[in-house]
């Protein structure tokens, strides 16, 4: 099934490529399918289920998504983060830190009144400061491990210039697309499980456990989805590529930040609720059917933000969300409270 592209309001909407045009996407998920055609597609390759997109509430429009689809010490940075992928000046700190933790009362207040179970982590990158919500409970990845696998190839493959004609292709329809065939064959190119561990470890994840199986018993969908982890080493893994890094080049973290601020535009929710489209958001999502009746949503975003003043880190992991739009509406709204709060 093709997917329609639909128009951001969160965050800065950034033109697909014309080879995004042309190419069929092909994610993981069912948006409110039955059963049977949820357990019939396999390894997400034998159907193409339109991703989720944002809700109009405080994000882009709602539609019905797919399923599933970390940062040891660096050095003081003597470049700052990258925007549309080019290196800008270090900016100086602030002045000051927030006046309220951005994950404090009102945000916990609106948790609480939501189903499921939500954990975050918020970081501002100048300062490094990071707050936290929810219990440290590791939960599964669905797609956002997607960037795990890309950092795992950079840093294996010397760069994106270090990489073939096909598996930069790949990298880029697995993370602008959420392209589910392409994930699966950059997870079994860098080593699978044991490889991507070994990155982790170098780059500070303590609580991310890489899947140890690809197709799963009893499980519809590439089980790199049942990768677990926490929004802290998650935060850890993005400092990877907005922070100068030990691991990755230069080279490589803007190729990575690139196809994060390129995804397709209907997967543009999130860290991007309540985000004013001049502001630069580098995205990724995660959505996933964790039963058969698509009653128990994984549904996971993670990225950056930069601009208007602010600049931080953010990671949601959401599960037991009874709908996938229940999640996508509980981290939009999350998110905004965040933004304000950050400012």
């Amino acid at each position: 099934m093709a997917q329609a592209r639909g128009s951001a309001t969160g965050g800065r909407q950034v033109k697909a490529t014309a080879a995004r045009r042309v190419r069929s996407l092909r994610m993981l998920g069912a948006g409110g399918v039955a059963a049977g055609v949820l357990l019939a597609a396999v390894q997400g390759c034998a159907a193409h289920i339109p991703a989720p997109r944002g809700s109009s509430r405080t994000g882009p429009a709602a539609a019905g998504p797919s399923a599933t689809e970390r940062d040891p010490a660096v050095r003081a940075p003597a470049q700052g983060p990258l925007i549309a992928g080019t290196l800008r000046p270090a900016s100086p700190s602030p002045t000051s830190s927030p006046a309220q933790d951005p994950l404090g009362t009102a945000a916990a207040s609106y948790i609480a009144s939501r189903s499921g179970t939500v954990v975050a982590a918020v970081s501002d990158v100048s300062t490094g400061r990071t707050w936290t919500l929810g219990p440290p409970h590791p939960q599964a990845e669905a797609s956002i491990v997607k960037l795990d696998i890309l950092e795992t190839l950079y840093a294996r493959g010397g760069g994106p210039a270090g990489l073939s004609t096909g598996d930069q292709a790949l990298a880029q329809q697995m993370m602008e697309d959420s392209d589910n065939s392409a994930a699966t064959s950059l997870w079994n190119d860098v080593g699978g499980p044991a490889t991507i561990q070994s990155f982790n470890a170098a780059a500070g994840l303590t609580h991310t456990a890489p899947s140890s199986c690809v197709t799963c018993p009893g499980f519809a969908w590439p089980g790199w989805g049942l990768s677990t982890t926490t929004p802290a080493d998650q935060i850890a893994l993005l400092r990877q590529i907005v922070k100068p890094s030990t691991l990755l080049t230069d080279e490589q973290r803007r190729a990575a930040l690139q196809f994060m601020e390129n995804v397709d535009p209907s997967q543009r929710w999130g860290i991007t609720g309540g985000v004013p489209s001049r502001v630069t958001v580098a995205v990724k999502d995660g959505w996933l059917p964790l039963n058969s009746a698509s009653t128990d949503w994984q549904i996971n975003s993670i990225g950056w933000v930069s601009g208007s003043g602010r600049d931080y880190l953010m990671a949601v992991l959401t599960t037991g969300n009874p709908t996938q739009q229940y999640g996508i509406d509980t981290i939009n709204g999350l998110s905004a409270i965040v933004w304000g709060r950050m400012g």
